[in-house]
């Protein structure tokens, strides 16, 4: 079904950036999100990119955490969005990442369940930059 979903080719736009790394920051974080040691969390060498992770690595970015209130571990609504539309949450966007959660947030504060048919009628899957984040749906209103 996911491989469905994938054949709607979503638009890919230009080459993944290199990104300025602060080494501060991910020290701040792997401390404040309370890393366990076990998780062998790493900071990325210079140049290196998000799609550089090492093999049995997965690569998370700050703004999960501090945009997206992306809490270790991810709720069933983020692991149901992930295998509907078939990629790893290594590959979602930061942008992504917070849509995906504003919009759990705004359907439990209305007690609302949060689905994923839900979900896509007001967004779309899109790929930039290698990496896939979701836009809004063609006549849908901004939530």
């Amino acid at each position: 079904m996911a491989e469905e979903h994938q054949k709607e080719n979503p638009r890919e736009e230009g080459h993944v950036p290199v990104l300025k790394w602060d080494l501060g920051l991910f020290e701040q974080i792997t401390r404040s999100f309370r890393f366990p040691p076990e998780w062998d969390a790493r900071y990325p060498g210079q140049n290196q990119t998000a799609a550089d992770a090492p093999p049995a690595y997965i690569t998370l970015f700050e703004d999960f955490f501090h945009q997206g209130n992306f809490q270790l571990l991810a709720t069933n609504f983020m692991a149901h969005i992930l295998q509907f539309y078939g990629f790893h949450i290594s590959q979602m966007s930061p942008p992504g990442m917070v849509r995906v959660r504003h919009f759990e947030f705004l359907c439990r504060s209305h007690d609302v369940e949060p689905t994923v048919e839900r979900f896509r009628a007001f967004y779309q899957l899109i790929r930039n930059m290698g990496f896939y984040s979701f836009g809004n749906q063609g006549g849908a209103r901004k939530i």
